[in-house]
């Protein structure tokens, strides 16, 4: 039983990873440049990833249909809480206050959208994968309020900075914000399939899109001299520490199969790759963000199908 839903996990994870190598192969044959990788990762961040949440979000979601909407952005914040308390107790090992607010950093926040999105497409029917959407949409939520506040705060933290209230609006939050009050209103019969289609169209690139960024950012990262020792305790925090305590509150909470496939994904991520990004962009001094990506996402092409498969058989076994 485990080794059948193994082989299928192995086989969604690894279509990702192939789609992935299309990015990568598209920065270290110079096809593409980090300038190009950086516009790509824009596109898809301030573009086409808004514009499949807002057009998701009128297609298939109601607030009759969702009653626990509200829920799936507490999730996130729970998650990434989570992800503080294990960092937290694992930096104690990691020397240096800037090492341990990376380390931190790295714990907390995973890729939470582009991987997800790709692997629930590989690895569930139609049906299964349109809730899922919707779930992870409202997960997004929560999670890059987080993300581009919390996140950017603790990379670039200096004791003279301050917080910077307008980091929480970003495209997806705005496209989520939006779609919510339209469904809401009971205005999204008002759009016609004239200005769906194209919105359909524009964000299905999305996926393509976003695998190829993962992909690249792993290929456009420079590694120094490698800290193997905290990258251990990084892999052991963030890929097998986290996850198990997900499949163990999935258990004991025997929390519905969709549902509980969110949590056991999100906290079987990498680190997210946007650390990079927020790392460069402020200008800050890479000491462990660029090798936990890259350590991080090599190491969970293991972990991803074994804790995804674990969590089907258990999910099979109830």
């Amino acid at each position: 039983m485990f080794w059948n839903a193994f082989k299928i996990t192995a086989g969604g994870v690894g279509e990702s990873f192939i789609l992935g190598l299309i990015g990568y192969f598209l920065i270290k044959r110079n096809f593409l440049g980090e300038e190009g990788l950086n516009a790509l990762s824009r596109l898809v961040i301030d573009v086409t990833l808004p514009l499949l949440i807002f057009f998701r979000l009128l297609k298939d979601f109601r607030f009759e249909s969702f009653p626990n909407w509200w829920v799936f952005p507490l999730i996130s914040l729970a998650i990434t809480l989570l992800g503080l308390l294990v960092g937290w107790l694992f930096s104690g090992f990691v020397q240096g206050s800037q090492h341990k607010l990376q380390f931190l950093s790295l714990v907390s926040f995973q890729n939470s959208g582009y991987l997800p999105l790709v692997l629930l497409a590989s690895l569930l029917t139609p049906e299964k994968a349109d809730v899922m959407f919707i779930y992870l949409f409202l997960f997004l939520l929560g999670f890059n309020l987080v993300m581009f506040s919390l996140g950017v705060y603790m990379l670039t933290f200096t004791k003279a900075k301050r917080f910077d209230w307008w980091s929480l609006l970003n495209p997806p939050v705005i496209a989520t914000l939006a779609g919510l009050v339209l469904v809401f209103l009971n205005l999204e019969r008002f759009f016609p399939s004239l200005l769906m289609h194209p919105l359909q169209t524009a964000g299905d690139c999305t996926l393509p899109l976003a695998t190829f960024v993962v992909g690249g950012n792993i290929a456009a990262i420079h590694l120094a001299k490698v800290e193997k020792k905290t990258m251990a305790l990084m892999s052991l925090a963030k890929l097998v520490v986290m996850p198990v305590l997900g499949l163990w509150l999935v258990f004991v909470l025997k929390l519905p199969e969709l549902f509980g496939l969110l949590i056991v994904l999100q906290l079987a991520m990498p680190p997210a790759t946007n650390l990079s990004v927020i790392i460069s962009h402020y200008k800050k001094e890479d000491l462990l963000v660029s090798q936990g990506i890259f350590f991080g996402h090599v190491a969970s092409l293991i972990t991803i199908p074994l804790f995804l498969s674990l969590y089907f058989m258990i999910n099979m076994l109830k």
